[in-house]
């Protein structure tokens, strides 16, 4: 059977955003070898719960809103978004979940954000530097990230030593102080910008990472292959 992944609508107040981003991720998922499944973020928390019951692992999508700085005891910050409750409390509810069952977790993008200030991280709520992290989906190598050797990171992608990899950007915020269990393995090497963090554990799945893997799955070269074996790694995780 393959395994279920929940996977949150990424935004609970821009349909056509979340139209449009949602399918990325899922297409990604089957891709691996999972099967994704929808958790709407207006479903009742009894509902939720019977769902991930039947789920072996969970996926935390991107989001065009930006986490509540109120969260992590920080003013709010003129470039940063509305937040969408909807979606914080969901997230939530799969998080408690996922740890408390040591199911897999794979966050992206926003995800890594929502993951970070889950486990009493902060966040760095605009980014300042000459490279463009926010360069979207129309730019599909917007630049490179550096990844530790020997992270678990780095054991999926292949990464022996020190050597970029290109990457999907799309994020004008990033993990600032590092949260409970989790540990950064992954930076921009022009400006030191938080490109991914895993869990400390060793008996537990959790990698998050700000770039977009699910926009790159489909490309033949490096871009492509890292992509995919995040998510393969993941759904072999899951099963």
């Amino acid at each position: 059977m393959a395994p279920r992944i929940a996977i949150p609508v990424p935004h609970s107040g821009d349909r056509e955003y979340a139209d449009r981003a949602l399918p990325q991720y899922e297409a990604a998922v089957r891709m691996a070898g999972g099967e994704p499944v929808r958790i709407s973020l207006d479903q009742l928390s009894g509902a939720i719960m019977r769902t991930l019951a039947t789920c072996d692992g969970v996926l935390l999508p991107g989001s065009k809103a930006d986490v509540d700085p109120a969260t992590y005891g920080a003013a709010r910050n003129p470039h940063t978004a509305n937040a969408d409750a909807k979606r914080d409390a969901i997230d939530k509810v799969l998080l408690d979940h996922a740890y408390e069952h040591r199911k897999p977790v794979l966050g992206i993008c926003y995800g890594l954000q929502s993951l970070n200030v889950h486990r009493r991280g902060t966040l760095v709520q605009h980014i300042e530097s000459t490279i463009n992290h926010e360069a979207g989906r129309a730019v599909p190598r917007a630049h490179e990230v550096q990844i530790e050797p020997g992270s678990r990171l780095g054991e999926i992608v292949g990464t022996i030593k020190p050597a970029p990899i290109p990457v999907n950007s799309s994020h004008h915020q990033s993990a600032g102080a590092i949260g409970e269990g989790l540990r950064v393995v992954a930076y921009s090497p022009t400006d030191g910008v938080v490109e991914a963090i895993e869990g400390t554990s060793p008996d537990h799945f959790v990698l998050a990472v700000q770039w977009h893997p699910e926009r790159s799955v489909d490309e033949p070269d490096a871009l492509g292959d890292s992509a995919r074996k995040i998510f393969q790694h993941f759904i072999d995780r899951a099963r």
